[in-house]
């Protein structure tokens, strides 16, 4: 039984479709990148999936149920954008928001989930950052944090929306390499990307999409050039040696 299996999704604003006929499954245990051009439906595609936006058609199944906001299985990581830096609180608290799926909003944590999001910001690099403001850490810092709180929620499925934007390199390689263990531990990680150099190097699987799915499957057999022309149109542009530059932003 595969984790995320989308069937007919259709969003549409005004009328006017966003996303339209989506249907995709994903195996689990894999990284999986949803790959587009601006405006494509990239980060309303998860926000539909997770029920953070009304669909106008569609189901979306998690291990072959339908998915409810409730299940304590999926984890999300918004774009770095749109959260509201500037709120009164610290790391550490950040991380713990993501154990209430747990133990539930109106308890407070205990010691255990204390010791556990400590240990979430350690693999990210940011423990002895647990008592500073997130208003007062750089871009990457902050990123860093929400994918912390993240693991804290000890999801089986993560959807993460472009958190390689805005980070510098270092930064960019924790990541990744964080998005690897849980995948060695047999978790299943969908990723909105936008460099198109870096998507054979980071996921096993990729989704294409245009406000429809243009193709989905391994890495290999789908990220190709004729694949990327029919997803970007004339927004591409090839270089030397291989390379590939879109516009692919926002989306």
């Amino acid at each position: 039984m595969n984790p995320v299996k989308v069937e007919n999704l259709t969003v549409a604003y005004q009328k006017k479709p966003v996303l339209e006929d989506v249907q995709f499954e994903v195996p689990e245990g894999k990284l999986i990148g949803i790959i587009g051009p601006n405006g494509a439906g990239k980060s309303t595609l998860i926000k539909a999936v997770l029920g953070l936006i009304p669909k106008t058609s569609g189901n979306v199944e998690i291990y072959g149920k339908l998915y409810s906001p409730k299940d304590k299985i999926v984890g999300y990581v918004p774009q770095r954008g749109s959260v509201d830096w500037d709120f009164p609180t610290n790391a550490l608290d950040v991380v713990l928001m993501g154990r209430y799926g747990h133990i539930g909003w109106f308890k407070r944590p205990g010691k255990k989930d204390i010791e556990y999001a400590k240990e979430c910001l350690r693999k990210v690099g940011m423990e002895e950052y647990a008592d500073r403001q997130i208003s007062q850490l750089s871009g990457g810092q902050q990123q860093r944090v929400f994918l912390a709180r993240a693991l804290a929620q000890d999801a089986k499925i993560y959807f993460m929306d472009e958190p390689f934007v805005g980070v510098d390199a270092a930064t960019e390689r924790a990541i990744i390499d964080l998005l690897n263990e849980l995948k060695n531990q047999g978790k299943t990680v969908l990723v909105v990307h936008h460099d198109l150099q870096t998507v054979k190097d980071y996921f096993d699987h990729v989704i294409l999409l245009n406000i429809k799915v243009i193709a989905a499957g391994t890495t290999e057999e789908i990220f190709t050039i004729e694949n990327l022309h029919r997803t970007y149109g004339g927004k591409l542009t090839f270089l030397e040696k291989g390379q590939i530059v879109a516009e692919t932003h926002r989306g």
